[in-house]
């Protein structure tokens, strides 16, 4: 299931989603700031780039072709080279990158590979697309952990009032306070 949140980098609003548990964020978006949605392409022509994606995909996809990358890698930046996020996920069952087609569709990279895009759209852009990103992941981890202190009073307080309950209702009255604290541990 994919969660999609948004954020605003220099006034240009930002999509990125959770899939597979790991955060992509929308290169489509991007670069809206900087020209048309053929942007892309043209870093994905760059040998630097290629490079990139082949050590990423690498390190983070057991199933990355090599023989694939080292095809694509070898025609890069050459004037007859292009190259598609699509084109390069099929061949080469990489991870890095997703293109979605569709309503609310677009290319996605993982956050590490849409910094290393952000850098070549604009340094300035890139620092700031990685403050806005971790503040709102801050913010997501103060609001996980003010729902997890919550939840820890409610059990604290429910354990108050079940024990209350047990003492008050099905321990007998006869019995001493040493018995009842060794019925209540039973």
């Amino acid at each position: 299931m994919t969660k999609t949140r948004s954020l605003s980098v220099q006034g240009t609003p930002v999509t990125f989603i959770t899939r597979h548990e790991q955060d992509y964020i929308s290169l489509t978006d991007m670069v809206k700031r900087f020209g048309d949605e053929s942007v892309p392409y043209g870093w994905l022509r760059n040998r630097n780039t290629v490079e990139f994606l082949g050590v990423w995909e690498r390190i983070n996809n057991p199933a990355f072709k090599p023989l694939e990358f080292e095809r694509f890698k070898s025609q890069a930046g050459l004037n007859s080279f292009s190259l598609s996020p699509s084109k390069w996920v099929e061949a080469t069952g990489a991870i890095g990158l997703y293109a979605k087609a569709g309503r609310g569709g677009g290319t996605y990279a993982h956050r590490d590979i849409a910094f290393e895009f952000g850098s070549w759209l604009s340094p300035e852009f890139k620092l700031y697309l990685i403050t806005e990103f971790q503040r709102l992941k801050d913010e997501e981890a103060r609001a996980a952990s003010v729902e997890w202190n919550f939840q820890r009073t409610l059990a604290k307080v429910n354990y108050r009032i079940h024990t209350d309950a047990i003492k008050e209702h099905l321990v007998p009255r006869q019995l001493t306070k040493a018995q009842n604290g060794h019925h209540l541990r039973q």
